[in-house]
């Protein structure tokens, strides 16, 4: 392909990440949580130097890809030998071995499926039982993070604070979660659990307050419901004051809507001390991002609200988002982000953008963030159904501050350790993390700032104020959803 080719399928692509670049994702081949910031990508021809959807064909197209735009040219290894290697992401892999092992790149460069990302990111559209899933290895067990309206799990009465403690096919070959693990580790659990297929069906033995019973539950499609109908958007009133609560499962296009409400609803009331609950969010769209800096930026239109820098050859593709207030805009007084080590990609571009401009009255609740100031744009080999998803920019605020890969709580001074209380529903003043948000905006200080509430698990063990934040399963190959939502089934 000519130069002339590849530069037109450059400003396409970037001109769709201008309007719909995204983040997001939690999982890796190593389990960890985090994900990209994408770019939305075009159907047009992409730079691959050879036809057909053989394997030896998929794998040229993910180093042409990598060859022209990856962030860091000077670590991705030389000498890789395609026919080494029996799939196309174990190429990837060793291609990009060099900048993950400086960890620059956790597993943010891959490939996936065209037509399930288009289905996620237009409406959350996934398939299984619809909960988030954390693993308590003290006790053995599998704890609901978080049960997802019109899915499979809620119709069978599984919701937040619910216990796995076996799981089976039948009611003969019932497993305990003890028993999985000693044997097959904690990947034993998402392989009881069944591949993510509409019809999959599994016996899960439940506790809650009800007691211990066993309920069958059939995965099924549903599609992801961004801010909650139950607890996403709130007033919580208290001590004669009004605080805005809003909880972002994912920053795909439906939440657009939704965020306006939520903003024009604290703007109807007056609210400018808000807490924004990111606990879970791995990410999403960036244009969703940069609106939720639009509703928090009354007063600042014109300022700089992020930025993107791409790798010395593509310099031109470099951009910025500016503050453009809408009419559900606010000027916040103070806020409270909640994070936890789910919390990553577009999530982190929030809060990161978001603190050259309140300072001491912002902070981040819970414990520190996954890290990941990198972002992805996406090129198609249609033919094959195969996105390529490559690191490509890197992303900052208006002061040029990025290069958070050890997470936010080290660049904000007054963060407020707090556990994740699983045992209370989201949004519930007296949960861990909303509690000491609520407390911060009261007070503008916190107890215990996260650096000194993670010197370690066993200080954190010891610690009656704060807990350990739950270990989100994670596959190891997430899907498009496990991507964006870490611990989904």
């Amino acid at each position: 392909m000519t130069h002339r080719s590849r530069k037109s399928i450059a400003l396409l692509t970037l001109s769709a990440f201008v309007l719909a670049s995204c983040g997001g994702g939690g999982g890796s081949s190593t389990g960890s949580n985090g994900g990209p910031v994408t770019v939305t990508p075009t159907p047009s021809p992409t730079p691959t130097p050879t036809g057909g959807c053989g394997l030896a064909a998929r794998q040229g197209f993910a180093k042409a890809v990598i060859d022209e735009w990856y962030l860091f040219p000077g670590d991705v290894a030389t000498g890789v030998n395609p026919a080494s290697f029996g799939n196309v992401d174990a190429y990837i892999d060793a291609l990009v071995a060099p900048a993950r092992a400086l960890g620059k790149d956790r597993f943010f460069t891959y490939i996936t499926s065209i037509a399930e990302e288009n289905a996620f990111f237009a409406s959350g559209s996934s398939a299984g039982f619809g909960v988030r899933l954390t693993y308590d290895p003290s006790a053995n067990v599998v704890v609901i993070a978080e049960a997802y309206e019109g899915a499979p799990a809620i119709a069978a009465g599984i919701d937040r604070g619910t216990r796995i403690v076996a799981i089976g096919t039948t009611a003969s070959n019932m497993r305990t979660i003890a028993s999985i693990v000693a044997a097959e580790g904690t990947q034993g659990i998402t392989n009881a659990l069944g591949p993510s297929d509409p019809g999959v069906t599994r016996i899960l033995r439940i506790q809650d307050s009800a007691g211990t019973r066993d309920v069958t539950v059939a995965k099924a499609d549903y599609s992801l419901d961004p801010i909650s109908d139950r607890y996403g958007a709130k007033i919580i009133s208290e001590g004669g004051r009004n605080y805005g609560y809003l909880n972002l499962r994912s920053f795909i296009s439906s939440a657009n809507p939704q965020l306006r409400t939520a903003f024009l609803n604290f703007r109807n009331q007056g609210v400018t001390d808000i807490i924004i609950d990111f606990r879970y969010n791995g990410g999403g769209l960036v244009s969703t991002a940069e609106l939720m800096g639009d509703l928090m930026g009354e007063g600042r239109s014109g300022l700089l609200f992020s930025q993107t820098v791409f790798r010395p050859s593509k310099a031109v593709e470099n951009d910025e988002h500016r503050f453009a207030p809408t009419a559900e805009s606010i000027a916040p007084t103070r806020i409270a982000f909640i994070g936890t080590g789910s919390t990553a990609s577009a999530s982190e571009l929030v809060i990161n953008s978001m603190l050259p401009y309140l300072g001491t009255n912002m902070t981040l609740v819970g414990s520190n963030t996954f890290g990941k100031p990198v972002g992805q744009i996406a090129l198609d080999k249609a033919e094959c159904d195969d996105r390529m998803r490559v690191v490509a920019f890197a992303t900052a605020n208006s002061t040029g501050a990025g290069n958070y890969y050890n997470g936010l709580a080290p660049q904000i001074s007054n963060s407020c350790a707090a556990g994740d209380d699983l045992n209370l529903p989201l949004g519930d003043a007296r949960e861990a993390s909303v509690r000491a948000a609520i407390d911060f905006l009261a007070t503008g200080s916190c107890t215990t700032r996260i650096a000194d509430a993670s010197v370690g698990a066993a200080a954190q063990r010891s610690s009656a104020r704060v807990q350990v934040e739950p270990e989100m399963l994670v596959p190891a190959r997430p899907s498009v959803a496990q991507r964006e939502l870490p611990g989904l089934f």
